[in-house]
């Protein structure tokens, strides 16, 4: 609760302009800081993402940046104004055939590549003509298939930087390369993607300071390079800082046993301990050039102190980094609110990014400590607010974290439910409807990224539920168990799976079960689980909404209650109502029918009802009204459900 409170009242606020009512500010100041600066930057570029003193939008970097950071305050607030920003801005550049305005391949600038998530984000999902994004998404691959390289294999930072791998190159690539080979299927280009990081690791770091110059030109022509070795002369924040988020970025989408992701972790844990180092003791902030704090002209700056908050706190987050290394993430981020963020006309303001730093180039950047320093600071620079939001994130989630400890395993069933289709980019069949990684309507990805944001590591089990597969589970969750119309030879409850469920949950487990109206859903023999503890879904269906009368499906949430702690109102369409008896009890109830039930069985407990309810459609903030809280009734069952239940 220390930093909760440390988020809201620590933020130590320069008001240069009039202030905004009272009401409003309280309210304005309730909301995490993550969504007030994402709001504050959509109020600086409403209609497409400006770079600096340019007079046109193009596609660049930070607008990738940008849209990544406006997706993670989306994913956490539910609310859809950050998605439609997102959807709007790539539609300005992707065209029907995926071709993209502005863009140049034959520039073959890594730049160029970083918006590319968010076009696969599009690609995965529920959204008009998601197919232009997927198109538009391979051009940028094909890029990195003709990308030049130096002879070692080593990505070109651009063309007009021949024979050059600079830091900022691998947060501009590598995600989106990772990215794109695990969705297409392609395990190759994570070979590839270990051996950018190596040559990364072996040209760039030192080894005395474990920080890593900005530059290496292989050809060692190049006025900035050592002619020994082709490094740059210094240790520029910024260039480690993009360095530092490619690697807990894409570790996000590396295989788990892949013989190089080990390579990466300890790259992790060997930077961490040097940016502690270098990280100033009264500040808690970090110097434009690293090691070289004390020196005259050196300054404290923030993109790249955003950049190692955001790498630390992920790292601990994610488990690469042990929890010594939160108490840095924290002390960088009291730092950040108190030396760069502050207010002007009743919006957060972000101060203190140098506006860019580079090698070569006209006029030339020798890469000196004397270079550096002539670059202005730039106030609201993209390149500090895009990393400061999503460093506010994590350490948003990790004062929430911190409420319900440990983190719990979290199986979705794969089993009784099934269903298999082509995946539209690799063409091999996949798992889909109601499962962690399906991001169209049908499917669980945000609740999912919910349950992660709150410490939860969450798998699927596609096989029956034994006392092996559930030993190390801690919620198990089965959803709309098939019949023979979603798939031909489905997986029926049977009496072993009941008996075997009946103990795990007795043990402490903690059991959830969704089943669906009665035309698509098993409902016979769900039910021979479900009365193991009181429970049967009734062959009624509720709810059945007629087109967009959304109201046909709201169901009041009791306020307060034991689950739904925040939300109050809920959207469930065409639901199976619920029989109860002891041990079970109803939780919510309308018009008489049972909607949503609970039961303690032994040291263990059951959540059921009649919908699967929680998939995006109605998550996400896109379809439904605002007043239905889908989101957050998400949110608070995600944390009850990872509350202790007595097992251990």
């Amino acid at each position: 609760m220390f930093f909760r409170s440390f988020l809201l009242a620590g933020l130590l606020l320069t008001t240069t302009a009039a202030s905004l009512p009272a009401q409003a500010q309280t309210a304005a100041a309730a909301r995490p800081l993550s969504q007030r600066m994402a709001d504050a930057f959509i109020s600086w570029h409403p209609d497409s993402i400006v770079i600096g003193n340019r007079k046109t939008a193009r596609w660049d970097y930070e607008q990738g940046l940008m849209l990544k950071a406006l997706e993670r305050v989306w994913q956490r607030t539910g609310d859809a104004r950050y998605f439609t920003y997102i959807q709007q801005d790539l539609d300005q550049f992707v065209r029907p055939d995926g071709s993209i305005r502005t863009y140049k391949l034959q520039d073959y600038n890594l730049d160029n590549l970083t918006t590319g998530h968010a076009l696969l984000t599009l690609a995965q999902m529920s959204v008009p003509q998601a197919g232009k994004y997927r198109k538009a998404a391979e051009h940028l691959r094909q890029q990195l298939a003709e990308q030049p390289r130096t002879k070692a294999g080593g990505f070109w930072h651009k063309k007009v930087y021949p024979n050059q791998m600079w830091l900022d190159g691998l947060y501009m690539a590598e995600p989106f390369y990772a990215e794109y080979s695990q969705l297409f299927n392609q395990p190759v280009g994570f070979d590839d993607i270990a051996k950018q990081f190596a040559l990364i690791e072996q040209h760039l770091r030192d080894p005395k300071t474990g920080l890593y110059y900005h530059g290496y030109d292989e050809s060692r022509t190049q006025q900035w390079a050592n002619k020994t070795t082709g490094q740059s002369a210094n240790f520029w924040d910024r260039g480690l800082g993009w360095y530092a988020m490619a690697l807990v970025d894409v570790l996000d989408y590396f295989p788990q046993n892949h013989p190089q992701r080990a390579m990466l972790v300890k790259s992790v844990q060997r930077l961490a301990p040097a940016l502690v180092k270098y990280q100033d003791a009264s500040t808690g902030t970090w110097a434009l050039v690293l090691d070289q704090a004390a020196r005259p002209g050196n300054y404290q700056e923030a993109s790249g102190s955003s950049m190692f908050v955001y790498f630390l706190q992920k790292g601990v987050r994610l488990g690469y980094l042990e929890k010594q290394y939160a108490t840095a993430a924290r002390r960088g981020y009291e730092g950040l609110l108190k030396q760069f963020v502050a207010q002007e006309n009743g919006a957060l303001a972000f101060n203190g990014t140098v506006s860019v730093g580079g090698l070569g180039g006209k006029p030339y950047r020798d890469g000196s400590f004397e270079y550096y320093l002539t670059e202005p600071l730039r106030q609201n620079d993209l390149k500090g607010v895009g990393p400061f939001i999503l460093a506010s994130v994590e350490m948003e989630t990790a004062a929430e974290r911190a409420a319900l400890g440990p983190g719990k395993r979290v199986a979705l069933d794969n089993y009784f439910n099934h269903e298999l289709r082509p995946s539209p980019f690799s063409g091999q069949p996949e798992t889909w409807h109601y499962t962690w990684a399906d991001r169209t309507h049908g499917g669980f990805w945000l609740w999912g990224q919910q349950l992660r944001d709150l410490g939860a590591c969450t798998t699927m089990l596609p096989t029956a539920p034994t006392a092996a597969s559930l030993k190390n589970v801690d919620v198990y969750i089965i959803v709309d168990p098939d019949t023979k119309k979603e798939t031909p030879a489905p997986n029926f409850v049977r009496p072993a799976d009941v008996a075997v469920l009946t103990k795990w949950v007795k043990a402490g487990g903690t059991l959830v079960l969704m089943a669906n109206d009665t035309s698509n859903c098993e409902i016979p023999r769900f039910n021979t689980l479900a009365r193991a503890f009181g429970i049967e879904f009734q062959p009624l269906n509720l709810n059945m909404v007629k087109g967009s009368q959304f109201e046909q499906g709201r169901v009041a949430l009791p306020a307060g209650g034991p689950v739904f702690k925040t939300a109050t109102s809920a959207y469930i369409k065409e639901l199976a109502p619920l029989t109860v008896q002891a041990p079970a009890q109803p939780l919510v109830t309308q018009n008489g029918h049972v909607i949503m039930a609970t039961a303690r069985y032994g040291k263990g407990r059951v959540f059921a009802v009649g919908d699967p309810w929680l998939y995006n459609e109605y998550v996400d903030g896109r379809k439904i009204p605002a007043s239905f809280e889908n989101f957050q009734a998400a949110r608070d069952l995600a944390t009850w459900l990872l509350q202790p239940a007595g097992r251990k």
